[in-house]
C-alpha cells in the first residue's frame, strides 16, 4: 500500500523514489513487523492468559516440561498479524508471487488455528482430527502446486535446480505438482514437529527465511542471477519483502518465546511458518537448498518417522523419545543447551545453503 503512496508522492519530490528499492522495503518490512510484534505481543499474551488458553503437557514427556503447563499458546497469531500487515504495507501488491506466499501462509495458519481452537478453547483433546487436518493441508498444498504449474511463464519455473551445478536443471513436467505439494505440506509439518521447546523452531525459521530472502533477491535480479549461475525468475524478487517481514515477526515473537517462554506459537504459527518457507523455496526454485538449510526441521521429522517404523516393525524404539530434541532432553541435556545447539547447527547449514549460490 505504501509503495503506491510513495510512488504518487515521487511526482512532487524525487526523494520518495528511494522506496522503489527492494532492499529498503525489505528492511522496512522487517522493522515494521518487529515493532508490531513488540506492540501487540504483551496485549495478546494478557488476552490469552485471561481466556486460560494454556498449553497442555504430555504426560509421557520430560518432567522438566511440567512447569510449562498453562503457558499461553496460539501466539502464532501474533506472527501472522505482523507478517501480513508488514507485507501489505511494503510489498508491491500487483505481484502474483507475493499473493501466492501470503495465501499459502494464511491457509495453513487457518488450519492450525482451527486445531488449536478445538484443543485449547473447546477443550477437545483430539483437536482437528488427523484425517481432516491432512485433508485441508492437501487441499492448500495441491491448490498452490497446480496454480504455480499452470501460471508458469518460463520453463525454469517448473524445473528442479540441482545445487553446485550451473547447468543441471531437471525437467519435471506435471511432476512439479507432487514435488511442490510435498515441499509445502512436508515442511509445514516439519516445523510443527520441531516446535517443542522454547524458541527451538522460531529462530531456525528466521535464519532460513533470511537466507531465502537473499536467494529471492538474487533470483529476481537478472544481473545477480546471471553472475551466480542461478535461474532468473522475473518478479520473484518482490517476495524478499515477505521474507523481511517474516524475519522481523519471528524475532519479535522470540522476544516473548525465549526460555522460559511467556507464550507458545501453537499450530497456528508452526504450520504457517513451515508452509511459508516451503512455498518461497518453490517459487525461487531452490527446494533442495531448503532441505539443506532447514536440516534441523528435516532431522526432527526423520526421527519421528524412524521411531514409528522401528516400533511397528521390531517393537523397539531407536530414540528415547521423538522428536529428536526430546531424546537429548531425556539424556540429561538442559533445555537451553538443546535449543542453542540446534540453533548453531541451523546457522552452519544456512551458510552451506548460501554457499551453493556461488560454488557451481
Amino acid at each position: 500500500m505504501l509503495l503506491y503512496l510513495t510512488d504518487y508522492l515521487a511526482q512532487f519530490h524525487s526523494g520518495f523514489n528511494v522506496f522503489q528499492y527492494l532492499t529498503l522495503r525489505a528492511i522496512l518490512g522487517a522493522l515494521t513487523a518487529l515493532v508490531i510484534s513488540f506492540v501487540v505481543g504483551p496485549a495478546l499474551i494478557r488476552r490469552l492468559s485471561a481466556y486460560q488458553i494454556g498449553q497442555p503437557i504430555r504426560a509421557d514427556g520430560p518432567e522438566t516440561h511440567l512447569v510449562k503447563a498453562g503457558t499461553p499458546t496460539m501466539g502464532g497469531a501474533l506472527i501472522l498479524v505482523a507478517i501480513v500487515s508488514s507485507t501489505l504495507l511494503w510489498a508491491d501488491l500487483s505481484n502474483r508471487h507475493v499473493w501466492v506466499v501470503l495465501a499459502v501462509t494464511l491457509a495453513f495458519g487457518a488450519i492450525g488455528w482451527v486445531d488449536d481452537y478445538k484443543k485449547l478453547v473447546l477443550k477437545d483433546s483430539r483437536g482437528l482430527p488427523a484425517g481432516a487436518k491432512f485433508f485441508w493441508q492437501s487441499v492448500a498444498g495441491l491448490g498452490v502446486a497446480v496454480y504455480l504449474y499452470l501460471s508458469a511463464e518460463l520453463p525454469i519455473e517448473t524445473q528442479l535446480i540441482v545445487p553446485f551445478f550451473k547447468d543441471v536443471a531437471v525437467y519435471l513436467g506435471w511432476l512439479f505438482i507432487p514435488l511442490t505439494y510435498l515441499v509445502v505440506v512436508g515442511f509445514s509439518n516439519a516445523v510443527n514437529l520441531t516446535d517443542g521447546l522454547d524458541g527451538l523452531a522460531i529462530l531456525p525459521a528466521v535464519m532460513v527465511a533470511g537466507a531465502l530472502g537473499i536467494i529471492t533477491y538474487a533470483t529476481g535480479h537478472v544481473r545477480f542471477a546471471e553472475y551466480l549461475g542461478i535461474p532468473y525468475v522475473p518478479g520473484v524478487g518482490e517476495v524478499v519483502v515477505f521474507c523481511g517481514a517474516l524475519v522481523g515477526a519471528g524475532l519479535g515473537f522470540l522476544w516473548f518465546n525465549t526460555h522460559p517462554a511467556q507464550v507458545f506459537m501453537g499450530d497456528v504459527g508452526a504450520l504457517a511458518l513451515g508452509a511459508a518457507l516451503g512455498v518461497i523455496a518453490v517459487v525461487v526454485r531452490q527446494e533442495i537448498v531448503l532441505l539443506v538449510m532447514g536440516g534441523v526441521f528435516v532431522m526432527e521429522t526423520v526421527s519421528v518417522i524412524l521411531q514409528v517404523v522401528s516400533y511397528k516393525l521390531t517393537g523397539r524404539r531407536i530414540f528415547r523419545m521423538a522428536p529428536l530434541h526430546h531424546h537429548f532432553e531425556l539424556k540429561g541435556w538442559p533445555e537451553p543447551r538443546v535449543i542453542v545447539r540446534f540453533w548453531i547447527i541451523t546457522f552452519i547449514l544456512v551458510l552451506v545453503g548460501l554457499a551453493t549460490l556461488k560454488i557451481r
